[in-house]
């Protein structure tokens, strides 16, 4: 009978250069021991360490989460990878994980393929790959398989980052954004923009007395809490690129109804709205990686919201709108001096390489 060794007693490779070359993406023991040395070790799990091209699942453990699979995809080149809250491997995780919860899914598996420019330090590396742990153990959720590539300098700008995601959704919940109705509140989980604040602050664009950190975080747990206090929400998205703007024209042109605004409820921190109006950027626009905006009737209202203000990532938590029958697909703001503005679709990139 043969036996295969398993991963506890196979003796993983060690890198032992400095720095990242050509040789670590051609396939052969270089290669071994850098994914052994840095994801391998970081990563370790009982459906990853078999090392096969797949992860595999049986269906029973899928089943006993919910009745529909969710996928997903994203790919994360923010410049620069670390920053105040985070680090490009972070994000990565988060917000493949709030991706999925955002549609009501229970977060379980990710994969991870990287590529990496020649000549970044290895160090750099096991940072990020031990950063992607953290948050994959906090958020529950398992780093199953992944990719490495290696390109020549200058190919790329250090690292680049995908991962997918898949979750179960569970039975009875619904979401999408074209499930808003008139009558519907629209609410928002904490204070908006700080991410891409926090991003302009590392790259040096800024000066601020203040450091503003990045929201980055997984939402899955937040999520559970408001779908159980308001069952009956209608639609959910992170508010990322593009930021709350956007989301909310997305929400406004699949339902086909209107949405207004108000600026005095749309949390905002005041040292952002500074910088926007020193760079002429507007914070409606602005990412974010820890935010969610839920639609709901507004009888359920008062549950979301104190469902939401009892956990942590949910203490700021406000209605800021309504859904109306209005002209459809338009967003508008009820300003602080009694006026409306229209809030458009985002036309090019404010911020690029914002995640």
């Amino acid at each position: 009978m043969n036996i295969v060794p398993s991963f506890r007693s196979r003796r993983l490779g060690k890198v032992n250069v400095p720095t990242v070359t050509l040789a670590h993406g051609g396939g052969g023991k270089a290669m071994k021991d850098l994914i052994d040395d840095v994801f391998v070790a970081a990563f370790s799990n009982e459906a990853l360490d078999p090392l096969e091209d797949q992860a595999r699942f049986d269906f029973a453990s899928l089943r006993a989460h919910g009745d529909r699979l969710a996928f997903t995809t994203d790919s994360f080149v923010v410049d620069p990878l670390i920053f105040p809250g985070g680090d490009i491997g972070k994000l990565a995780v988060c917000g493949t994980v709030n991706d999925l919860a955002v549609g009501g899914a229970r977060p379980l598996y990710l994969s991870c393929a990287v590529i990496i420019e020649e000549g970044v330090t290895i160090e750099l590396l096991r940072q990020i790959a031990r950063s992607m742990a953290e948050a994959a153990r906090a958020a529950g959720v398992a780093i199953v398989t992944g990719d490495t590539k290696v390109v020549h300098k200058g190919a790329c700008d250090k690292l680049f980052i995908t991962t997918t995601g898949i979750g179960v959704i569970r039975e009875g919940i619904e979401l999408g954004a074209h499930r808003a109705r008139p009558g519907d509140v629209v609410l928002v989980n904490g204070l908006l923009g700080d991410h891409g604040a926090a991003i302009l602050g590392a790259r040096g664009d800024m000066a601020l007395s203040t450091e503003i950190e990045s929201d980055c975080a997984a939402l899955h747990g937040l999520i559970d809490m408001l779908l159980k206090a308001a069952p009956g929400t209608r639609a959910m998205r992170d508010a990322t690129r593009g930021g709350l703007a956007t989301v909310l024209n997305e929400i406004a042109a699949a339902s086909e109804v209107g949405i207004e605004i108000d600026e005095i409820r749309t949390p905002i921190r005041e040292e952002v709205k500074g910088f926007c109006e020193i760079l002429g950027l507007d914070p409606l626009y602005l990412a974010n990686e820890g935010k969610i905006v839920a639609v709901m009737p507004e009888e359920q209202a008062e549950a979301a919201l104190a469902a939401m203000r009892a956990h942590p990532l949910g203490q700021g938590a406000s209605v800021i709108g309504r859904i109306h029958d209005g002209e459809a697909g338009r967003v508008t703001m009820q300003t602080v001096f009694g006026g409306k503005r229209i809030v458009d679709m985002l036309v090019g990139e404010q911020l690029p390489r914002i995640c």
